[in-house]
């Protein structure tokens, strides 16, 4: 075995750039293109989901190239191996052997990652995973047009740079990079890329002016429902309830009497109708009214209740992580023990589900928003029976994700009834049909346990953690394949980190441990995965414990954060920022600390109760996450997810029966209105640090921080999500 995996990973292999190169483009690199005129197109492999991310990495490059701004634009990539997003792969894939390997482990799950063409968006790892990837491209080709410049004026390359797209040689001669892009091509790089030096006239970590909104201000800008071909036709479709849910009868001739209607295609497990618009599409199933047949025990809120419980009886539970010995400390002390729960918490992306798919003979096009692209390509391919290179599969930006364009199956769909009608289809799922098919982030359960020292301290800390892991069943999914239901049985017996991240405490606790329970309940996956239980349930269960020693919640925090002055900081700031008065009875203020894959964050909110009504009428957020390439995006994604965080914490979750949600209709779940939101203030720290993930960091912070500001106005401690029960 290990001969083989020594000759698998020493196997020659060499991957180019399979960009097209239009009229007078030159192809740099994989990352970018330059044309005659000036523009600098740069190819960018992530799913532009409102993150940021097309205008943060073609700064990353323009700033190395240094090139003007104005001529920036950006272009999806195609799939190939070279846009692998390797540090995802290794967060997802990793196992017990793989992290006994060490550095060896990540190689390997890097190798995998690469040489299947894992083109992953997720986690926040866009910007760390692709910056070193984006700078040397933009010193790479900064050298090549410095060199080209160079022999014209017969001067050393080094004495030439690039300002705002104009290369010169400190003297009065300049030439535009458009007219040496072509000369640039025939040179050779230096064994060692020489990075820009100084902050003069930089555009890294200015605010520059993203390159989306001017196409998505005038409405150019095409999301997956925008896609117009010739001689299209839309279609709608309806999917059983959550589970082995089999197509058993529907009402064809009704259907038929809808003007416009033109066709029905079925399979085991859905029917889509076909018209000339969508609307008629939607109606005709609407008469039609289909009827699914579930097979197996339905997902409803007592069984999801039952398996979490009876997970903590059952024998697949394992230790996971652990520090000191907590036996020891336990035995015959008195500890503080509570218990929290979280419900399923639904997506609720403003764009629904849509593809567009064009099928013949030899080949299919496909437009949609995918986080996966490649694995999507595939997927296609396989129901279709092509080969992956007969697919052609166009990324397109995504009007929010948090976590559901990682799944394919509307792609899948939209080319099987392509394939039966004999036309373009663009196929777009209903809001209904969005609420009725997602996949929640997960229902998790928490039992936690504590003993405090007599100097206020945390001398012993157990968290045992009943929830199915997520993204386990995802990858099932997406990977390989596997129904959602299978993807969940498959994991209901299988230990994993990934289903307590973020529960290793940030704090100086001596002897801890967090155990996994997992618990198959049908359900799970969505933006910040376990770290938006795992930081409600820590950081709820220290704001008790602190009340219990009767400490200030933040000094009883501090005092632990020693080793850890980055947390400490973000903690001490958003305190001061809020006007902290120590979590006095009446106050409504509440805190929240958490660390998130290098990312450092705290919230204080200012929350009340008005009768039954929450109202929050302050958030201030300090986070530490590096040096931040451009600032302000940086802090609309911490705004993002507090947002999201406070819709986690009132509503987005919706009971279940029989395997549907009894609520689907987005003004029945107790969402937070604009009106709702009060202020929010979002610092960055200063860092000199590589910059981390952002957009998934404040999410978690938002209920806890709620459920500790709660407990000072109403006395009341909040264990459960939502905070508010709903019916």
């Amino acid at each position: 075995a290990a001969g083989l995996l020594i000759a698998w990973g020493v196997w020659p292999r060499s991957y180019q750039p399979s960009l097209n190169a239009g009229p007078g483009e030159t192809i740099v690199n994989a990352f970018l293109k330059i044309d005659r005129s000036g523009q600098v197109i740069v190819i960018v492999p992530q799913t532009e989901t409102g993150q940021g991310v097309t205008t943060v990495l073609p700064q990353i490059l323009a700033d190395e190239l240094g090139a003007d701004w104005r001529t920036v634009a950006v272009q999806s990539a195609p799939i190939s191996p070279l846009y692998a997003n390797t540090l995802l792969a290794q967060e997802w894939l990793a196992s017990d052997w793989t992290r006994l390997l060490g550095d060896a482990g990540d190689w390997v799950i890097g190798q995998y990652a690469t040489r299947n063409g894992l083109m992953l968006t997720g986690g926040g790892t866009s910007v760390p995973m692709f910056h070193d990837a984006y700078r040397d491209a933009g010193a790479a080709a900064r050298v090549l047009l410095c060199k080209a410049a160079a022999a014209r004026w017969s001067v050393p390359w080094e004495s030439c740079d690039i300002v705002d797209g104009l290369v010169s040689d400190g003297s009065e001669r300049r030439l535009k990079i458009g007219e040496l892009v072509g000369e640039a091509a025939q040179f050779d790089l230096p064994s060692i890329l020489p990075l820009r030096q100084g902050q003069d006239g930089r555009l890294s970590g200015q605010d520059v002016p993203r390159l989306d909104t001017p196409s998505k201000i005038d409405g150019s800008h095409n999301f997956a429902a925008d896609i117009r071909l010739p001689d299209m036709v839309h279609a709608s479709i309806r999917q059983g309830p959550i589970g082995d849910a089999i197509l058993a009868g529907l009402d064809e001739r009704s259907a038929s009497t809808v003007t416009g209607f033109l066709k029905l295609v079925r399979t085991e497990r859905w029917v889509a109708a076909v018209a000339t618009n969508w609307w008629a599409a939607n109606k005709a199933l609407d008469l039609a009214d289909p009827v699914f047949t579930l097979r197996g025990k339905p997902v409803d809120s007592a069984g999801i209740d039952a398996a979490l419980e009876a997970a903590f009886s059952g024998s697949a539970g394992r230790r996971l992580y652990a520090q000191g010995d907590l036996l020891p400390v336990f035995d015959g002390a008195t500890i503080l023990a509570s218990e929290y729960r979280v419900e399923a918490g639904l997506h609720l992306a403003l764009e629904p589900l849509c593809a567009t798919a064009r099928v013949g003979q030899e080949g299919a096009e496909v437009w949609m928003a995918t986080q996966a692209p490649g694995l999507a390509r595939a997927a296609i391919a396989d129901a279709l029976g092509f080969s992956e290179t007969a697919v052609t599969l166009y990324p397109l930006h995504a009007g929010g994700s948090f976590g559901r364009k990682m799944d394919w199956d509307v792609g899948v769909q939209a080319a099987l009834i392509a394939r039966d009608v004999g036309r373009p289809v663009q196929l777009l799922w209903s809001r209904l049909e969005d609420v009725v098919q997602d996949r929640p982030s997960a229902p998790a359960q928490a039992r936690m346990a504590a003993k405090i020292g007599r100097n206020g301290a945390i001398e012993g800390w157990l968290a045992k953690v009943a929830a199915p892991c997520a993204m386990t069943q995802t990858w099932a999914r997406i990977a390989d394949g596997a129904l959602p239901h299978h993807a969940a049985a498959q994991g209901a017996d299988k230990a994993s980190r990934l289903a307590v991240a973020g529960m290793a405490p940030p704090y100086a606790i001596p002897n801890w441990a967090v155990d996994h329970y997992p618990a198959d309940v049908g359900l799970g996956f969505t933006r910040g995965n376990a770290h938006l239980y795992g930081a409600f349930f820590t950081e709820s269960f220290v704001d008790e414990l602190a009340h219990l020693g009767g400490i200030e919640a933040m000094s009883f925090r501090i005092q632990m954060l020693g080793g850890n002055p980055r947390l400490a900081h973000c903690l001490s700031t958003a305190a001061a920022m809020g006007g902290w008065q120590g979590g006095i009875a009446g106050s409504g203020q509440g805190l929240a600390a958490h660390v998130m894959q290098g990312g450092y964050a705290a919230v204080m909110v200012e929350a009340s109760m008005r009768g039954n009504q929450l109202s929050v009428s302050r958030m201030i957020a300090a986070v530490d996450v590096g040096d931040q390439v451009h600032p302000d995006i940086a802090r609309q994604q911490v705004e993002s997810g507090l947002i999201y965080g406070l819709a986690f914490a009132m509503g987005a979750s919706v009971p279940y029966a029989r395997g549907l949600p009894t609520r689907a209709i987005l003004g029945r779940m107790n969402l937070p209105h604009l009106a709702d939101i009060g202020e929010v203030t979002v610092e960055l720290i200063r860092s000199t640090a590589s910059p981390v993930g952002v957009s998934d960091l404040a999410a978690p912070l938002v209920a806890p921080a709620i459920a500790n500001a709660l407990y000072t106005w109403t006395g009341q401690r909040l264990r459960n999500l939502p905070l508010l029960a709903t019916t």
